[in-house]
């Protein structure tokens, strides 16, 4: 069993999303790596962490920088933390080298996402997520975010695929909690919120955790509120939910999620560096409101220097 898990939270339960840093030419910063993964996993109370998933721009890296990154994140931290690969891509085959290039690398999971822009029907993810999830022995997090794949993962297919030994849980970013509860009820899945807007009411439906991507700057914050919830102390939670509704709306709707994580981690001095194209970096309009909504949400930012 890897750092932090247990039957009932195989990846741990407050995991971040992490961004890749890159450097001001565009290179993969595996030592900015490393430290951003010590400092959420040391600082920020993260008990895992997703490496190479969307917010960190995996369309734009290469096989060879996705398994340099892994490989430098584990080492940072893997003891203490349940490291989770990105593997899903459009192409099973590509997904299938991927997952076991991670397995290969160390890690104790892998997400995988549903295929994007092909539209695949429901019985071709039936065989996508199967396929992949036969050719490791790493358990597997389903990743269902139809706004961006442009295909949700129906009820039905998700409980056929809970019966598989090495798919364990579904990281949801389709926001419909009455289907969640659903397949919760009838199938051994454990839901992760993707969707840090939601993560108070997925913990009230059965979830058991997060994965988040405002993790990167209150990820704290954020295991706090599952403690509490856990605990029976729901009204310090809500608290906590309602304290933080300025850095999930900065973060999360103003912009796309990596460009407006990298402006934040500037804004704290922590690595994260540019963005690549087709993304592009903030503007200093955005990171002056950024600056301004992480303030009233808590966050302590520092002082700008001249």
């Amino acid at each position: 069993m890897a750092p932090s898990t247990t039957p009932d939270a195989p990846f741990g339960r407050m995991l971040t999303a992490m961004v890749t840093p890159f450097t001001a030419d565009g290179a993969v910063d595996y030592d900015g790596a490393a430290r951003l993964a010590t400092y959420l996993v040391d600082e920020q109370r993260n008990d895992g962490l997703v490496v190479s998933g969307t917010t960190g721009e995996s369309p734009t890296t290469s096989d060879e920088e996705k398994a340099r990154l892994l490989t430098a994140v584990i080492e940072a931290v893997g003891d203490r933390a349940t490291i989770v690969a990105g593997a899903g891509t459009y192409d099973t085959a590509h997904s299938v080298e991927l997952a076991r290039a991670a397995e290969r690398a160390g890690a104790h999971g892998a997400l995988v996402v549903t295929p994007y822009y092909s539209k695949p029907p429901q019985d071709g993810l039936l065989r996508h997520f199967t396929t992949v999830a036969d050719a490791t022995g790493l358990p597997v997090l389903l990743y269902d975010i139809p706004g961006r794949t442009g295909t949700p993962i129906h009820t039905e297919t998700l409980v056929r695929l809970g019966a598989h030994p090495r798919i364990v849980g579904v990281k949801d970013a389709k926001g419909d909690l009455f289907a969640g509860s659903w397949v919760m009820a009838r199938s051994d899945l454990v839901f992760y919120s993707g969707d840090d807007a939601l993560n108070l009411a997925w913990l009230s439906m059965g979830a058991a955790g997060f994965v988040s991507v405002v993790g990167h700057v209150v990820g704290a914050d954020l295991h706090e509120m599952i403690d509490s919830y856990r605990s029976g102390a729901i009204a310090t939670a809500l608290a906590t939910h309602r304290r933080l509704l300025p850095v999930v709306t900065a973060i999360m709707t103003r912009t796309q999620g990596a460009i407006a994580v990298k402006a934040a981690l500037g804004l704290l001095g922590r690595p994260g560096g540019t963005v690549r194209p087709p993304l592009v970096d903030a503007t200093p309009e955005f990171t002056a409101q950024l600056r301004e909504d992480l303030t009233i949400g808590g966050v302590k930012v520092p002082e700008a220097t001249s």
